[in-house]
């Protein structure tokens, strides 16, 4: 019997974004600790006692059309580097989930996140400037196709899917 496990929501890209930030993310992130594709977390840690009333949820929000979002920037995080996604229709999803679940979350899943993609993490300061000055030239915003929303159960390496809902439009 599998023992219940936190649940993780991401958005999903479209399969282009996804080859190329998966790629990016690939030839960056250390390879001893990269044990996921690229991603955009729009949860951390919901209890996985509602993943029932989550799957609902995001089988709805597959009803509408794909979000709008584009990569605005790209971001140090201190010792790892990520592009920026804005989009108010993304987190108007994100927020209601908030909503809906609002006793459930952590301190973390109860702030609004800064939506992104990481492509390096765990590296040296110097090494995360060093790409993110990299990245930076020639980077123009651009649109990022977002396709779905995901529920994953983690259990301490790679994430394992547990549903997920691809929008439709």
């Amino acid at each position: 019997m599998t023992l219940p496990a936190p649940i993780i929501v991401t958005a999903l890209m479209g399969a282009a974004d996804f080859a190329w930030a998966d790629a990016l993310r690939r030839a960056h992130f250390p390879p001893e600790r990269n044990h996921l594709s690229a991603h955009i977390t729009l949860f951390h840690h919901l209890p996985p006692s509602i993943l029932p009333e989550l799957s609902g949820r995001l089988k709805r929000f597959g009803t509408l059309p794909p979000p709008d979002a584009r990569l605005s920037d790209v971001i140090l995080l201190g010792r790892g580097v990520a592009y920026r996604i804005e989009s108010l229709d993304l987190m108007a999803l994100r927020d209601e989930l908030a909503e809906g679940f609002a006793g459930l979350l952590t301190p973390q899943d109860s702030q609004r996140p800064r939506l992104h993609i990481t492509v390096q993490n765990k590296v040296s300061p110097d090494d995360a400037r060093a790409l993110a000055d990299a990245l930076r030239t020639g980077f123009r915003p651009r649109p990022i196709v977002i396709a779905g929303l995901a529920a994953w159960h983690y259990r301490g390496g790679p994430w394992e899917l547990a549903m997920k809902a691809m929008f439709r439009g």
